[in-house]
This record gives structure tokens, sequence and C-alpha cells, in this order.
């Protein structure tokens, strides 16, 4: 049987832009343009790079999120992704890692999987633990934070770079691993993998095909909420030092004063 890679990325408010809380103080995602998270490329290259090297592997990209998520799907099967699985439930909203870690894992049940590949964090979130709590609900190992990561003979090997020293891992398969942003730069989608990605299929989950309850998810059934927030205050203007043969002096000043020197 050919290998069944299970890729899980997530639709993340653009870094870019004015992000801000809603007044249920989850995340706005209405008022700012979303993309397929940067450190889930990485993951989805990693699983490309896999399948290649593996005759026959299949490589299903899994998201959880509103409608618009369904377009870091496409941009995941536009780099090569035969498939995707997008679960969305209105019951999801406020749901945190734990909410989602439990759908994530009752999705890859349904799907079939040999191995789940996940970023080291979204670039939301940064919580970094859901690679683990998927790996704990599936009762499989996890080899996560990995550099470098190959599949052979059913077990998945990989580096993992600490502050002091590299560690070679491995684990049996199944297995969830988790990969950094220094295991590779992501393919570019071509024109024809654009194209291609319009015709691959997308299959569409909610709570009840995944026989999860409302109260186990969303903002209600969150174990980690956010209590309160208070917006940055605007940036106050800088000094300015005009050079007018004493410029030197009062820069020195200036710092001297801060203790930065």
């Amino acid at each position: 049987m050919s290998l069944r890679i299970v890729v899980t990325v997530k639709y993340v408010p653009d870094a870019t832009g004015d992000r801000h809380f809603a007044d249920d103080l989850t995340v706005d995602r209405d008022d700012v343009d979303g993309l397929l998270s940067e450190l889930d490329e990485y993951a989805v290259e990693q699983a490309l790079q896999i399948a290649e090297a593996a005759d026959g592997a299949e490589v299903t990209v899994l998201t959880v999120g509103p409608e618009d998520a369904k377009d870091a799907l496409r941009k995941a099967l536009s780099m090569g992704a035969d498939k995707a699985i997008h679960v969305e439930d209105d019951d999801l909203h406020g749901t945190d890692a734990i909410g989602t870690s439990l759908v994530l894992a009752k999705a890859i049940e349904k799907a079939g999987f040999d191995l789940v590949v996940s970023g080291m964090a979204s670039t939301d979130g940064t919580m970094g633990v859901v690679p683990a709590l998927v790996a704990e609900r599936l009762g499989v190992p996890q080899v996560t934070l990995l550099s470098q990561v190959s599949v052979e003979d059913g077990t998945v090997r990989g580096r993992r770079d600490g502050d002091a020293a590299s560690e070679q891992v491995e684990a049996a398969l199944p297995a969830v691993v988790s990969v950094t942003d220094q295991s590779g730069e992501a393919r570019y989608p071509s024109f024809k993998g654009i194209m291609a990605a319009k015709k691959k299929p997308v299959t569409s989950w909610d709570l009840e095909d995944l026989e999860i309850e409302a109260d186990e998810v969303g903002l209600d059934g969150a174990w980690t909420k956010v209590e309160s927030a208070t917006a940055r205050p605007p940036r106050t203007a800088g000094t300015v030092v005009k050079d007018e043969g004493e410029g030197g002096r009062q820069l020195a000043e200036f710092l001297a004063g801060r203790k930065f020197v």
C-alpha cells in the first residue's frame, strides 16, 4: 500500500496587515487578509519531497477553519499536494489548541494516514503544541522540530538542531512529525500547478461528520482563552537631531542620557 501523508495547515491573518481582536477577544479574521501560514509551507514542501522519494505516495492537506480557509488549501494543492480536506463548522469559532488537536486527530483518523507532517507552529497563535497533542490523541510517536526529515522502510528519521547539539531521531510509522523553517525553502507554485489545483478534490467535513459534540470545541469549550486585551499605544514621534556642526555631540548626549552608551 502506498504511503499516505497528511499535512496539517492553517489559514492565518496576514502578519503585515492590521491585526486585532474581535469583541469576543478572538482574532478578528474578517478585517484582514488571510493566507497559508508560512511555517506550514515548509511542512508541505517536506511532505512533497518525501512523496517524490516514495513511489506512489499520496499527499493530503488538511485544515480547520472558515470558508476562506480553502485559499490555504488551494495554495498547498498548487504546490503539488494531491487532495485536500476542509473541516468547517460555525461551532468551531474560538476553538483553542486543545480543541483544534481533537478535530485534526478525528479528521486524520477518518482520512487514513501513515505520516502526519506539521509546521513547527502557526504564525498567529505561535504555540507550537498542536503536533504533540495530535500525536497523543492518535496514540502514535511524535518526532518534532526537525530541520531534516526522510522516510525509509517504515521509519521516519530526522535531525533536530538545538543550541548545543544536533540529535538524530527516528520513529516507526505511523507517526507525527513537525518541521522547522530550516528544513528547506518551499517551492513556488508554477502556473501549471495553479491551474491543476483547481481540479483537485477538496472534501468538506463538519463536526457531525467527525462525531464531535459542539461543547467539546469552540470558545465555550476552550481550555484557554483571552481574558483581556489592550491595544498597543500609537508610536510617538522620535527625537530629530539636525546636524549643524553639533550633531555628533547631541547624538552622543542623547544616547548617554538613556544609558545606551
